[in-house]
């Protein structure tokens, strides 16, 4: 199920809002243009300042025009994925994973983020549900499309199960309210997410139903296939060697370690074989 958010995205043009972010001289020509994709979930327009200072450094460093494009959710980003229209991504992992498997883009870098991420279901302390095979037949609450914590491992878990419904909430503080409210027996969060928010919902005391054993792993930068592999080298040494406070700005780690992907991947295979099934009720998860 895809998330319900508007399905325009921003292109700032160079006389707007886009970056063209290169200072060559005047009798040498650009090379081409470099599109950087991110997700913009607020839709709010300090994307632009956010990316100002590292699009104007990789464009001067690659004489290239560099375009920011960012949009509001993940389904958008697939379709700009799979169009390749995107050179570089900022990629979460549940997108990220996508992109490698089937987009052939390269990883290039780990993005700033929780390293010991895990996957939780949460239920109501005094609920009766001691289990996650006590979930068949009842309603829970997920996460949008993309996230790793909130969509892919929670739906890879319940593989097999046949749910009442389940509701996709937009924020994952918005997922512990609705079992807060007693619209899902279960919600999938973060570890990180149901420490942060559950205090904030002070009225409800909230228990851990099931951990998922494995770690979610970083978000990466990705670079597109289109891009011919002598510069794809040159932009990951440009990166690699860009000043720690920009790659700080856009979130990136220049000399971070690429995580291991292959697990990510195989859990959105199996969670893309049901994702027809998840509007449909009962939601049957095989």
């Amino acid at each position: 199920m895809f998330s319900r958010f508007p399905r325009r995205l921003f292109l700032f043009n160079l006389l707007g809002l886009t970056f063209a972010a290169c200072q060559a001289k005047k009798d040498k020509d650009f090379e081409g243009t470099l599109t950087v994709g991110t997700i913009n979930y607020g839709g709010g327009e300090q994307i632009i300042n956010q990316y100002a200072k590292f699009n104007t450094y990789l464009g001067e460093k690659t004489n290239a025009y560099i375009q920011l494009e960012p949009v509001f959710n993940e389904n958008r980003a697939v379709e700009r994925l799979k169009s390749r229209a995107w050179s570089l991504v900022f990629a979460p992992p549940g997108l990220a994973a996508i992109a490698i498997a089937r987009y052939q883009y390269v990883p290039l870098f780990p993005l700033i983020g929780i390293s010991n991420l895990r996957s939780i279901f949460v239920v109501r302390k005094d609920s009766p549900i001691t289990e996650l095979k006590q979930l068949q037949g009842q309603t829970v609450a997920l996460g949008q499309l993309g996230s790793a914590t909130g969509y892919y491992f929670p739906l890879y878990n319940l593989y097999g199960t046949t749910l009442a419904d389940i509701v996709f909430a937009p924020t994952p503080k918005a997922a512990l309210e609705f079992v807060a409210q007693g619209k899902a027996i279960a919600c999938a969060v973060s570890e990180a997410e149901l420490s942060l928010y559950g205090s904030q919902l002070a009225t409800t005391e909230f228990r851990i139903l099931f951990k998922d054993p494995h770690y979610v792993p970083l978000g990466v930068v990705l670079i597109g296939p289109n891009i011919e592999l002598n510069r794809q080298e040159f932009i990951r040494k440009v990166m690699s060697d860009s000043p720690s406070g920009l790659a700080q700005e856009v979130g990136y780690v220049p000399n971070g370690q690429v995580p291991d992907y292959k697990y990510m991947i195989s859990v959105v295979d199996r969670v893309s074989s049901i994702s027809s099934k998840l509007q449909v009720k009962p939601v049957r998860l095989f």
